[in-house]
């Protein structure tokens, strides 16, 4: 049998400690509470401040990413959804009084949750066997002008009409798509 050792002669991390959470008064365990919740609210909040732009861009998180924002005075960085947008009319015809333009006009709406970033209209010209002819990119400020705000607003139609030179090759079909 081993020998017992007197109490006071032990090291200390061998003794029991009587002044742990078994002497602890409710309110102070309240109060370790308390910050333990508070610090751990105040890391998700860095978190979300931290990676806003990723989260923004998710519909699921960007309700929270907004609420936060408002409260705080940071930025949210715009929707991007070009899927959203939906081409209700198009037309693209030989210009009567030059010969050499093609009048384009478009018609479209932008059926996302929330206000997005005017799209860059991608516009395709192809020849009778279906091949590409002639493709560009306009950016907002070319097919709208300068009368438009900022942003295209949910279920906001607009009416855009423009000229492009017709290719050398005749062409026969074309095709709108929006980009970012």
């Amino acid at each position: 049998m081993a020998p017992s050792t007197p109490p006071g002669s032990r090291p200390a991390f061998g003794r029991a400690r009587t002044t742990d959470a078994a002497n602890a008064t409710p309110r102070r365990r309240i109060g370790v509470i308390a910050v333990v919740v508070s610090l751990v609210l105040l890391l998700a909040l860095q978190l979300v401040l931290a990676d806003r732009e990723r989260l923004a861009a998710d519909a699921g998180w960007r309700p929270l990413v907004v609420a936060t924002c408002g409260l705080l005075g940071c930025e949210v960085p715009v929707w991007r959804e070009p899927a959203a947008i939906v081409l209700l009319s198009r037309e693209v015809r030989p210009d009567p009084d030059h010969g050499a333009l093609l009048r384009v006009r478009a018609r479209f709406r932008n059926d996302a949750r929330w206000a997005q970033a005017w799209p860059r209209l991608l516009l395709v010209l192809s020849d009778v066997d279906g091949r590409a002819v002639a493709a560009r990119a306009f950016e907002p400020h070319e097919y709208l002008g300068a009368t438009r705000g900022t942003l295209l607003e949910p279920g906001q139609s607009v009416d855009v009409a423009f000229d492009v030179l017709e290719p050398s090759v005749a062409t026969v079909s074309y095709t709108f798509d929006f980009r970012p």
